[in-house]
């Protein structure tokens, strides 16, 4: 086989894969951006009170927290 003719059905290949790529995304159900936008702020301001990011870890349940401190004398 030539070497143009693998380079050839390669990139057809390749051009196969991206429109069954394409086809599989625009067949994707999706909503509309406000409708995301309303439940995204619906959901942080329902569970908001919980998240560590937004509220902090006590220090007694930090396991990242230094357990002991270094002392110089």
């Amino acid at each position: 086989m030539e070497a143009g003719k693998v380079c050839s059905s390669n990139s057809v290949l390749q051009a196969r894969r991206a429109v069954e790529q394409l086809r599989l995304e625009a067949s994707l159900e999706r909503i509309r951006i406000s409708v995301a936008a309303t439940q995204l702020v619906q959901y942080c301001q329902e569970h908001g009170r919980s998240d560590p990011l937004l509220t902090g870890i006590a220090a007694s349940s930090n396991p990242f927290k230094d357990k002991k401190t270094c002392v110089l004398l």
